[in-house]
């Protein structure tokens, strides 16, 4: 069971600037932790700040705890907060929405393969602001290939995998990128293709999504156009288009809201801002 509680910290006079550059400082730190499944810091009346923090499990906060940079935080609360140190509440969920079987989260990423991972992170950068984390398999090799990979991932004899990276586009899952050799490959896949069809991201400004998008060297389908029949409000439309190497995404906002029926088990997913 994971380990969630909400700290608060309230600074002493004139001590509001450097408590916020404090806890932005560990906010860097503890999301690298392996342990740690979010930190988001929030600000409040008065120049008190507030922090959301999950980890994996007890051990994984005790972890977090005996940190050099964890212990350094709480010893300059003594004299940035008010009584020295921040307060701290233990949260535990209830009246969750059920929306998958026992032990399975959410989608943790999606996979994409391009002829570039280079020129595919720098038109998901300019396009979307992703960020690149890491190389999972780095171009330098040596490359994935041979019968492990082949019966392990369904490659076709012959298929080399010579560069994977991991990046992310804002508050949702991560795409892993590949990038083939080898072996045959078919075009990217259209809407009425089998599978896996495009990559939706949610935008505030879609018409400024769409010249970056352009800009980035993708092509825009027709629209921006309205939603369908229970997403079509005042405000929310859509357009798709296909980035350099062929494979769809769709530009979506829906700020009219979404008329949910009476009847469903959740509302929908949406990134908060």
């Amino acid at each position: 069971m994971t380990r969630a509680m909400i700290a608060r910290a309230t600074p002493k006079v004139g001590q509001s600037e450097r408590l916020a550059a404090l806890v932005e400082t560990l906010a860097q730190q503890v999301r690298h932790e392996p342990g740690n499944i979010r930190f988001e810091a929030f600000s409040e009346g008065g120049g008190a700040v507030v922090m959301l923090e999950e980890y994996r499990d007890d051990a994984a906060f005790e972890a977090h705890l005996a940190q050099p940079y964890t212990k350094e935080f709480n010893a300059a609360l003594a004299e940035v907060a008010t009584g020295g140190a921040s307060t701290v509440t233990d949260l535990a969920s209830f009246a969750s929405a059920q929306v998958s079987a026992p032990g399975i989260r959410a989608v943790d990423h999606a996979g994409l393969t391009v002829p570039d991972i280079e020129a595919a992170t720098r038109f998901l950068c300019d396009a979307f602001g992703a960020v690149t984390l890491y190389d999972v398999l780095p171009e330098e090799g040596p490359n994935m290939e041979g019968e492990g990979p082949q019966e392990e991932l369904g490659l076709s004899p012959g298929t080399r995998i010579t560069h994977m990276r991991l990046v992310r586009i804002g508050n949702g899952p991560c795409l892993e990128l590949f990038r083939m050799e080898g072996g045959a490959q078919s075009n990217p896949a259209r809407l009425q293709d089998m599978g896996l069809t495009h990559l939706g991201l949610y935008v505030d400004d879609i018409d400024a999504a769409c010249v970056a998008f352009t800009a980035a060297g993708g092509t825009l389908l027709k629209g921006p156009h309205p939603l369908a029949n229970n997403e079509d409000n005042d405000g929310n439309a859509g357009i798709y288009g296909r980035a350099p190497w062929g494979s769809l995404f769709e530009l979506l906002t829906y700020p009219g809201g979404i008329d949910l029926p009476t009847d469903t088990p959740a509302p929908r997913w949406t990134p908060h801002p």
